[in-house]
């Protein structure tokens, strides 16, 4: 049996269970298609991760019933499938971190809201942070945050997983820390959009840090802590994500600022863009709290076709004026 599940095996995932087996656990990487999880266990590779060879250590199996024997799970799919994939999952799973950011469309629920509702039975957290993949596959150093409602899950995901270049602090705030994994890909759409429209450092500072205060508001207005938006989750997850084209939802804005179709564009993109899905989500969840966006409802128009890159920038220059 295993210590360390992970459930999931995209780049984060499997850079995650690398990260675990480095640290000496046993660790099993279940994949959701039982013939890419062969393919991986025999080739000691994913195509999702070039360049990095699995450990030896490391056991690859499409049979979710071997997730069972772990001390502690993680769950490291893409926010749209969550609830597909709870439904999956067989009883008596180990407590749960998810590693998914972003929020499901419909429904608008956080990661952790979509588990209450389809797998009421698991105790669960979130694991969110400034995190590239690959760099955490290469043993590059790197911190996150984890936070649940019990702190005992917090201080067993510290002890199991920090270590080997990353860095794990813990929080009780697990709705601010979901919000910040949202919003930190709409506004990083926001920051390619500047860039690759041409509007110079200026128009991007301005856009990641009026995004930084809205994300603020939108964590205070639901019932979180202001702090937790200047945490890890909340600027440290921004500033990763919104500064570099390394990231799918900035090098998405950049084709948008200049000129691509968002369908072209999606088109070209084996990965998902999280932050497609979740601006009118985030949108429509901040509405419900009583949260002005304007930064992320500008996104949106665009995403949705009813205003260019520079008619959103018009609209948001043009805004009454106010106090900071």
């Amino acid at each position: 049996m295993s210590e360390i599940a992970v459930i999931g095996a995209g780049a984060w995932g499997t850079a995650l269970a690398i990260h675990a087996t480095r640290l000496g656990h046993r660790v099993v990487l279940w994949a959701r298609d039982p013939l890419r999880a062969e393919a991986m266990e025999a080739t000691r590779e994913n195509a999702r991760l070039s360049g990095v060879r699995l450990p030896e250590a490391l056991r690859v199996t499409g049979d979710a019933r071997e997730v069972l024997g772990a001390k502690l799970g993680i769950l490291a799919v893409p926010m749209q499938p969550l609830r597909a994939t709870l439904a999956t999952l067989p009883a008596g799973l180990p407590p749960l971190l998810l590693a998914c950011k972003g929020l499901e469309t419909g429904s608008l629920r956080l990661p952790l809201e979509v588990l209450a509702e389809a797998r009421p039975d698991l105790a669960a957290g979130v694991l969110s942070g400034p995190n590239f993949a690959h760099e955490v596959a290469a043993g590059l150093p790197a911190a996150s945050v984890v936070a649940a409602a019990e702190m005992g899950l917090c201080e067993q995901a510290q002890s199991l997983l920090s270590g080997g270049g990353l860095r794990l602090y813990a929080s009780e705030d697990a709705l601010g820390v979901q919000l910040g994994g949202a919003a930190k890909n709409v506004l990083a759409i926001a920051s390619g959009i500047a860039t690759g429209a041409g509007l110079g450092e200026n128009a991007r500072a301005a856009l990641v840090t009026r995004g930084l205060a809205e994300l603020s508001r939108l964590v205070v207005g639901m019932g979180g802590r202001a702090e937790t938006a200047s945490g890890l989750s909340g600027l440290g997850d921004l500033l990763l994500t919104a500064t570099g084209p390394s990231s799918r939802n900035t090098s998405l804005g950049m084709a948008l600022g200049q000129g691509k179709g968002l369908a072209e564009i999606l088109a070209g993109r084996a990965a998902v863009t999280e932050g497609v899905t979740t601006a009118p989500a985030l949108l429509a969840r901040a509405a419900e709290a009583g949260v002005e966006l304007p930064v992320c409802a500008a996104v949106v128009e665009v995403l949705e076709g009813r205003l260019d890159v520079q008619g959103a920038i018009r609209a948001l220059l043009e805004r009454p004026v106010r106090q900071e």
